[in-house]
């Protein structure tokens, strides 16, 4: 059961999009927001438990998604499931990103309720 999920991306709007999904999807479900790549490693350094999804755009100011996908894969201790979500719709982003183990999906902006439904189900 997911109770913990977190969104990075530099864009408010993508925040509160992805919280109405998740309020649309289960209300109990706590999510956690950080702007850059580096706002989310620092904040999952500090919860626990850890999220069990992360949602994760790639052009970001600061720390990249990529770069965020380097430095995370470093972690000895993977503790979420990431899912690309992003504006991007070049090949070599998606390839990129999907050649770490822990990256589930590559998704085109913005999240929906029934997409984040389905991926709950088959977590």
């Amino acid at each position: 059961m997911i109770k913990y999920m977190m969104i990075v991306d530099d864009n408010e709007a993508d925040h509160a999009i992805a919280q109405f999904a998740v309020d649309e999807v289960d209300a109990d479900i706590q999510l956690y927001s950080a702007y850059d790549g580096q706002e989310a490693l620092d904040l999952l350094d500090t919860m626990s438990p850890p999220p069990d999804l992360i949602f994760l755009d790639i052009s970001m100011p600061g720390m990249s998604g990529h770069e965020f996908l380097a430095e995370y894969a470093k972690r000895k201790n993977l503790c979420a499931v990431v899912v690309m979500l992003t504006s991007s719709d070049q090949p070599t982003d998606k390839s990129r990103c999907m050649q770490y183990t822990f990256v589930r999906d590559y998704l085109l902006k913005p999240l929906d309720g029934a997409y984040l439904n389905e991926l709950i189900k088959a977590l």
